[in-house]
């Protein structure tokens, strides 16, 4: 409940913060025994759409003809890819679908699952992007700009036929980003755990699990992890591809 119309929710012209006590949730065309809290979308600006999916049993998240990226918060999901593979996807598991692939994503039990979805940037003499599946606790942790104390793990293959990137950081109590980053890439950004102050802009956020940020390009933006525990979020960027 509200108190007097607060909420630590705010959008200002490069960046949106968005704090679970403001979440709307409503379904998206195709989806079934599903609904959407879509969090990132053209209309903000963004050239992307991100949002949360939660899912009843035998719930279904509906096609697209997009790209699309799902990582499994909660319960469990069955993916068909191409009436051919079928993936049984658990919390911390992911999936990459290429743009007008066939595939049905049904819930196996209540779940809840992070979205991505965008336009295709094709490049000029480029293979097209393949489907794969993946899980965060088998990718490496690679120490940010040699410090351990700030873990990336990305979740994309480093290969230029994918137009984004998504990771998963980890920051330890204490650790933060070592620098102001100002930059071309927009990001969607869920926090997974933990808490911490992200400056974005000239403001300084406190954020917690379950908040959710957009960063336009050139927004300025720094986060520190704060409190007893780890910090991790998944952050999606555009990678690899002009600024145009």
């Amino acid at each position: 409940m509200n108190h007097l119309g607060h909420t630590r929710s705010c959008q200002q012209l490069n960046h949106l913060l968005l704090t679970p006590d403001t979440f709307v949730r409503a379904p998206l065309p195709g989806m079934r025994n599903a609904t959407a809290i879509v969090h990132a979308a053209p209309r903000l600006g963004a050239r992307f759409i991100q949002y949360s999916a939660e899912f009843e049993k035998d719930g279904e998240l509906g096609h697209t003809s997009l790209q699309r990226f799902i990582y499994l918060l909660d319960g469990a999901l069955r993916l068909v890819y191409e009436e051919e593979s079928q993936t049984d996807l658990r919390p911390g598991e992911f999936a990459y679908l290429p743009a007008h692939d066939r595939h049905i994503v049904v819930a196996s039990e209540p779940a809840r699952a992070a979205v991505i979805e965008k336009p295709y940037d094709h490049l000029i003499g480029q293979l097209a992007p393949t489907f794969f599946v993946g899980a965060v606790d088998r990718i490496p942790a690679q120490p940010l700009m040699g410090d351990d104390a700030v873990l990336v793990r990305p979740l994309i293959p480093d290969s230029r036929s994918y137009d984004f990137a998504v990771n998963v950081m980890t920051f330890d109590p204490g650790a933060s980003l070592p620098m102001v980053e100002i930059h071309v890439m927009e990001h969607g950004l869920l926090m997974l755990d933990g808490g911490g102050i992200y400056r974005l802009g000239d403001c300084w956020h406190p954020v917690s699990a379950g908040d959710f940020i957009w960063m336009a390009p050139y927004c300025p933006q720094w986060f520190c992890a704060v409190g007893k525990t780890p910090a991790q979020y998944l952050i999606y960027k555009d990678w690899n591809r002009r600024a145009d």
